[in-house]
């Protein structure tokens, strides 16, 4: 006759709590936190906090100028009175009013390219550094990732003095000038925003890039794929939500641009981008910045698009790489 062991029966102390595990892992306790009523409320405050200037933004650029000038926007509820003559002005109207329309399309003319290098010198050079194996790649990474610490404006004076006047040494020319006009002038715009988002895009790309499973590369060499093969059928394919939450950041930055336009584009009215004409859109004195309120709803039109279509996309490149299996 055999009898089964049982385990002994621990009797807890009186007045001392048993140990056991509370709630789980760090991580799913602060989940559980942040999905509480309390952040929930936060999140809503926040969210309304956020979102009333803009609102408030909105409603003045459908008033007319004398009320945006006298009252403030939330007497519109009071007694409203809508017109799209802010818009007509900004849009359509004369040089000094606005004529956005031009300068519109000059900021996509300028973003679009200036987005589509990036992305694709960056993960060319991501994938280089992260699967090909040559002599002094680490040190190239190291020298890419601390060019991100060199202030942007360090760098203005000596591109711009390259583009117009070329680089010599001793007194030979050994690069002649960049002598662009017309529509070749946008040239120098997408050559200084690709130099500046290279870095950044190089290092965030090259940490999914290297997150790859190496299974996947030493199958694709044994069925015979070459680099640029193994480039375009296999990683292209798994890091397409990182690329295109690097293509939202690259094209957000650029759209929204000042500094680089102001200063490659030469001051041409025929090159210069959104920004620039925004800028100048409130007059020497300011006495007409109630073109504004129009002229920022017409600058946020193409941003808010890109975001909203990709954001299930930019949500995946965020959260790509962060769990395995």
């Amino acid at each position: 006759m055999t009898t089964t062991p049982t385990a002994p029966v621990v009797a807890e102390t009186p007045g001392r709590p048993s140990r056991r595990p509370r709630g789980g892992s760090a991580a799913g306790r602060v989940r559980h936190r942040l999905s509480g009523s309390a952040a929930g409320l936060a999140a809503l405050v926040i969210a309304v906090l956020w979102t009333v200037p803009t609102a408030g933004l909105f409603v003045s650029s459908f008033r007319p100028a004398d009320q945006i000038r006298t009252t403030g926007w939330w007497t519109f509820f009071a007694s409203p009175e809508v017109t799209l003559d802010n818009y007509r002005d900004v849009l359509f109207g004369s040089a000094s009013d606005g004529r956005l329309a031009s300068h519109f399309v000059n900021s996509l003319v300028i973003t679009l390219p200036s987005t589509v290098f990036v992305l694709g010198v960056a993960a060319l050079a991501a994938y280089a550094l992260a699967w090909i194996d040559f002599r002094g790649r680490d040190w190239l990474f190291l020298g890419i990732f601390a060019l991100q610490i060199v202030p942007l404006q360090m760098s203005l004076v000596p591109l711009l003095r390259f583009f117009s006047q070329g680089v010599s040494i001793g007194g030979t020319q050994v690069l002649p000038a960049w002598e662009l006009t017309g529509a070749m002038a946008f040239t120098n715009v997408w050559v200084a925003h690709t130099i500046f988002g290279l870095p950044l895009g190089i290092f965030l790309l090259h940490n999914f890039v290297s997150q790859l499973p190496r299974s996947l590369f030493e199958a694709a060499r044994v069925d015979g794929a070459g680099h640029g093969r193994i480039f375009s059928r296999i990683v292209l394919p798994l890091i397409a939500p990182a690329l295109v939450s690097l293509g939202i950041f690259q094209f957000l930055w650029v759209w929204n641009d000042l500094l680089v336009a102001l200063i490659f584009t030469g001051g041409d009215t025929a090159t210069a981008p959104l920004t620039v004409r925004l800028a100048e859109l409130a007059g020497t004195r300011g006495e007409a910045w109630h073109r504004l309120t129009a002229g920022a709803f017409v600058s946020m039109v193409v941003p808010l698009t890109v975001f909203f279509l990709l954001q299930r996309y930019f949500v995946r490149g965020l959260l790509a790489g962060s769990v395995k299996g």
